[in-house]
C-alpha cells in the first residue's frame, strides 16, 4: 500500500511510469524481513534494483552533501519511528563508501517513547477519575495521536500540553508534560541506544576517539536527550545535524539508484558502495545447532565454503 501510493506520487511528479526502484531496509532486518520488503515493491509494480541498508543511504547523503576531502570514519546513528540502527563507515575522498561494521535494534524508536507517554497519562487519568482508559481502543489511539505531537513539541519546548474533548465517556483531559519528566519516563530507552554504538565501534576495530563525525538521521534523534546522550559518550563532540534526518535516506537511495541506472553525473560517477552482512548467516548441522557460514560484518557480495560430513 505504501509503496503503491509513492510509486503513484513519483509519477505524478515526474510525469512518466516509474518501473525501477532502490528499496532502504533497516540495517538490522533479517533475511526473510529482506525478501519481504522486495515482494512488497513486486506487488506494487516495482522491479527492485536492490534493497540497500538505511544507514548506508544516509552515508551516501552525507558523503556526497559535504564534497569530503581524504578519508574520514563516521558514525551514522539512525533512530526513526520503529528501529534503531547504527553503521560505521570510511568514506575516502567522498566517492568511496566502505561500511566497516553495523548494529542496532529492530523494536526500539519514536513508538517505544509513545508508549511511555500514553502509560504515563493513562494512570493519571485513572488517578484523576478512577476509569481506565484502555477499556476504549478509540480513546488510546486518540490518546496516542496527542503524545505523539506532545512529543515533537518537547523538541523545541520545554514543556508540551495535552488537550483532548470528550476523551472516554465524556470526560475532557488536559494535562501537561514537562521535557524533564518525559526524559525520566525514557530514560532507560535513550541510553540503551549506546550499547549498539559500542558494539559497532568494536566490531569496525575502532576506538571512539578515531570517528570524525557522528551523522544523525531518524526523525527521533532531534529529542534534546538523545543528543545529550551521544554527545557525552563522545566526549563533547558537535554532532553533525547538517542534512535533514527525514530525508537522508531517501536521498541516499536516490544517489543509489542513479548509481545502478548507469547516470554519468560528475557528482556520482565515481560512487562506489561496498556494505557488509549485519547478521551471521548459517545452516543447521547436527543437534540443531547452527553453523556459521558468513560471519555477521563480513564484507560482501562475498563467497565462502564449508564441507560437512
Amino acid at each position: 500500500m505504501v509503496l503503491t501510493k509513492m510509486k503513484e506520487t513519483a509519477e505524478a511528479y515526474l510525469g512518466k511510469q516509474v518501473s525501477d526502484a532502490v528499496i532502504t531496509v533497516p540495517a538490522y532486518f533479517n533475511d526473510s524481513q529482506r525478501q519481504a520488503t522486495k515482494d512488497a515493491g513486486a506487488i506494487a509494480g516495482l522491479n527492485v534494483l536492490r534493497i540497500i541498508n538505511e544507514p548506508t543511504a544516509a552515508a551516501l547523503a552525507y558523503g556526497l552533501d559535504k564534497n569530503l576531502r581524504g578519508e574520514k570514519n563516521v558514525l551514522i546513528f539512525d533512530l526513526g519511528g520503529g528501529t534503531f540502527d547504527v553503521s560505521v563507515l570510511t568514506i575516502d575522498e567522498g566517492s568511496m563508501f566502505e561500511v566497516r561494521s553495523t548494529a542496532g535494534d529492530t523494536h526500539l524508536g519514536g513508538e517505544d517513547f509513545d508508549n511511555r507517554m500514553v502509560e504515563h497519562f493513562v494512570q493519571e487519568f485513572q488517578r484523576k477519575h478512577r476509569k481506565d482508559l484502555r477499556k476504549n481502543p478509540r480513546a488510546i489511539r486518540r490518546l496516542r495521536t496527542a503524545c505523539e505531537r506532545a512529543k515533537r513539541t518537547l523538541s523545541s519546548s520545554t514543556e508540551a500540553s495535552i488537550e483532548i474533548d470528550a476523551l472516554f465517556e465524556g470526560i475532557d483531559f488536559y494535562s501537561k508534560l514537562t521535557r524533564a519528566r518525559f526524559e525520566e519516563l525514557c530514560i532507560d530507552l535513550f541510553r540503551s541506544t549506546l550499547e549498539p554504538v559500542e558494539r559497532a565501534l568494536q566490531d569496525a576495530k575502532m576506538d571512539k576517539s578515531q570517528i570524525h563525525d557522528v551523522v544523525l538521521v531518524g526523525g527521533s534523534t532531534r529529542i534534546p536527550k538523545v543528543q545529550k546522550l551521544l554527545r557525552d559518550f563522545f566526549n563533547g563532540k558537535e554532532l553533525s545535524m547538517g542534512i535533514n534526518p527525514d530525508e537522508a535516506v531517501a536521498y541516499g537511495a536516490a544517489v543509489q539508484a542513479a548509481v545502478l541506472s548507469g547516470d554519468s553525473s560528475e557528482a556520482i560517477r565515481d560512487v562506489l558502495l561496498v556494505d557488509v552482512a549485519p547478521l551471521s548467516l548459517g545452516i543447521e548441522t547436527a543437534g540443531g545447532v547452527m553453523t556459521r557460514i558468513v560471519e555477521r560484518n563480513t564484507r560482501i557480495p562475498c563467497k565462502t565454503s564449508k564441507t560437512f560430513t
